[in-house]
């Protein structure tokens, strides 16, 4: 009986809070989709450009490709590469095969080299050739990591200043502290703008300690100015700030603020760059482009990897800003429900 007890309590708990239901269903369907559409996606097919080839390995590689070759000199290349026009640049210099790679993304210069190498292979009649190789953007030096690291460093402090700042003004509401701060003179965007220096003082910090964590201590590639990369991650705290504090207006405890971390954090993960998304649909490219860490992991992979400076991304931070200021006025309006006088 005791047993029978506990279970009709469960089960009307559950039938109170339906939201919590849902997500037990909803929540791995949705991410399991989200892994699938992501690593399911065909195979990528380089976009190579040539100068003064044989005609034989050009007409190899014609056959070999999927996409159209074009023909460019090692300047207007280099410029493509500035561009992300194309992975790979194909001549020859004092008789032999050079392959120039873009270098920052690990599976376009892997699909491209490996299908450049088959190729001139197959032109000199299987036999194993040695072009020369080398790289606009990093080194053969490069490992994963150093691929994916800026996008991790985003991503985690995206995701901790989100919790802890979401969970933190959760209970400045449920303890009955900001009822009481609403009751005063005190204006509602004085509230949110307070809370957001507040707070933002310690995700300067939080920034800077992984940062250089990330960069002196992991050695992770860094082509980049420091200051610029601190820059973007402290922006992008920001607006995890902003995005966590407008969602626990719509959250009554902790639980149900958690419950907004497969809908809002997780799917940010698989379109913020460190999945390859070119092999994707086009509309699930278009998703991409509506989540904030996708421009902070953009900027950053520019500055670590590339060594750009932060006004060749001033379009990525434009964007994360107008996403903190978004999130900021709706906040406002949000703790218009919570004001009793």
């Amino acid at each position: 009986m005791n047993v029978m007890a506990v279970v009709k309590r469960i089960t009307q708990q559950f039938r109170r809070d339906k939201r919590s239901l849902a997500l037990l269903i909803i929540a791995p369907v949705l991410v399991i989709t989200l892994i699938w559409l992501v690593l399911d996606g065909s195979e990528y097919t380089p976009e190579i450009a040539i100068d003064a080839i044989p005609a034989p390995l050009e007409e190899v590689l014609q056959e070999e490709f999927d996409n159209d070759i074009k023909e460019m000199s090692e300047e207007e290349a280099k410029e493509a590469f500035q561009a992300g026009d194309i992975d790979a640049f194909l001549t020859i210099k004092d008789n032999e095969v050079f392959i120039l790679l873009e270098g920052s993304d690990a599976t376009a210069n892997s699909a491209a080299l490996r299908t450049i190498q088959e190729a001139v292979q197959a032109m000199n009649g299987g036999s194993e050739a040695e072009p020369i190789i080398e790289y606009y953007y990093g080194s053969d030096q490069l490992n994963l990591f150093d691929q994916v690291g800026s996008v991790l460093i985003g991503f985690f402090i995206f995701f901790f200043v989100f919790i802890i700042g979401g969970i933190s003004f959760l209970r400045e509401r449920t303890q009955g502290t900001l009822e009481k701060l609403l009751s005063t003179p005190i204006k509602r965007w004085e509230i949110v703008i307070g809370y957001l220096i507040g707070f933002g003082i310690f995700t300067i910090f939080q920034a800077l300690i992984i940062v250089s964590y990330s960069v002196f201590v992991l050695d992770i590639w860094m082509a980049g100015a420091f200051w610029q990369l601190l820059l973007v991650t402290f922006l992008l705290a920001i607006t995890a700030l902003s995005l966590a504090t407008l969602l626990s207006a719509f959250a009554n405890n902790e639980f149900q603020m958690m419950q907004f971390i497969p809908l809002v954090i997780i799917p940010q993960v698989f379109f913020s760059g460190m999945f390859p998304l070119e092999s994707l649909a086009e509309w699930l490219q278009v998703l991409s482009k509506l989540m904030p860490l996708t421009y902070g992991a953009n900027a950053m992979q520019a500055i670590m990897l590339k060594g750009l400076n932060i006004w060749d991304v001033w379009q990525d931070v434009l964007i994360i800003m107008a996403f903190a200021t978004v999130f900021v006025v709706l906040n406002i309006f949000a703790l218009k429900k919570h004001r009793r006088l």
